[in-house]
């Protein structure tokens, strides 16, 4: 807690013209980061769409794989029933050899019909749970060479993106370094308002400059007093349009006439 007081502190020991200039510069730095991450394009989006997609496919694999288990479990017990049944049929036929009345014979033969009617009914679900396996296999065997040809588009996509990150690794580390050293200057809720514009803004500029007399983000014209608060650096004050920052371009001036 008391690390964050003193941070929150600091921030709030910058004036506000300070803290301007420190949003501007922390827009720079985020633009720049803006740009490389515009090299990577949906490569990010797309590792993890295959990544998903491979995810997906392992567990519909699985999933299948115990669907054949209890199938060929199925099987295995109607196997083990007809077995059962032709046993009771060779003993109720045996049985028949030793009755004493018609009613007992014709009990047994009843018996011995039910079992054959059994073995019929059981030999039909083999054949059904056998075919359903034989469709499930089939699917499997899809499954995992749709598995295969992802995992050739994932592997060429990750050396891909690994290769930019690798390329722009330095500069990203620069950039992120800039980035929390100008964020630092300005308070919580003044970077949480930035980042809030910057998320909603399709190109990502929360802070922009007057240039020509308006707003850099919307090009909507600024009126001639609001532009001299703006250049004043007193107050934070954004566009009555697009909700921008705004900022004087004589920041930009300054910077060019110190290059």
């Amino acid at each position: 807690m008391a690390t964050s007081s003193r941070k929150s502190g600091e921030a709030n020991d910058y004036s506000v013209e300070e803290k301007i200039i420190a949003l501007y510069e922390l827009q720079k730095i985020d633009s720049k980061i803006d740009e490389i991450n515009k090299i990577k394009g949906e490569l990010p989006l797309e590792v993890q769409d295959l990544e998903d997609e491979m995810a997906g496919l392992e567990t519909r694999i699985a999933n299948i794989s115990t669907e054949i288990d209890t199938l060929n479990a199925n099987v295995k017990q109607r196997k083990e029933k007809i077995e059962q049944a032709k046993v009771l049929i060779a003993k109720y036929e045996q049985q028949q050899d030793n009755v004493r009345n018609n009613r007992e014979f014709d009990s047994l033969s009843k018996e011995v019909e039910f079992q054959k009617l059994e073995i019929e009914l059981c030999e039909k679900q083999i054949k059904e749970f056998s075919a359903e396996s034989k469709v499930k296999k089939k699917l499997i065997e899809e499954a995992q060479a749709l598995e295969s040809d992802r995992q050739i588009d994932l592997a060429a996509k990750k050396q891909e993106l690994d290769s930019i990150d690798q390329e722009t690794a330095k500069e990203m580390e620069q950039l992120t370094a800039q980035s929390e050293a100008a964020a630092s200057k300005i308070d919580a809720r003044l970077l949480a308002a930035y980042r809030r514009i910057r998320a909603n803004v399709r190109n990502g500029l929360a802070v922009v400059t007057v240039k020509r007399d308006a707003c850099g983000g919307c090009y909507n014209r600024i009126p001639p007093q609001r532009q001299l608060d703006i250049r004043m650096n007193k107050k934070i004050i954004v566009c009555e349009y697009c909700g921008r920052i705004l900022v004087s371009n004589l920041l930009d001036e300054s910077e060019q006439a110190e290059a």
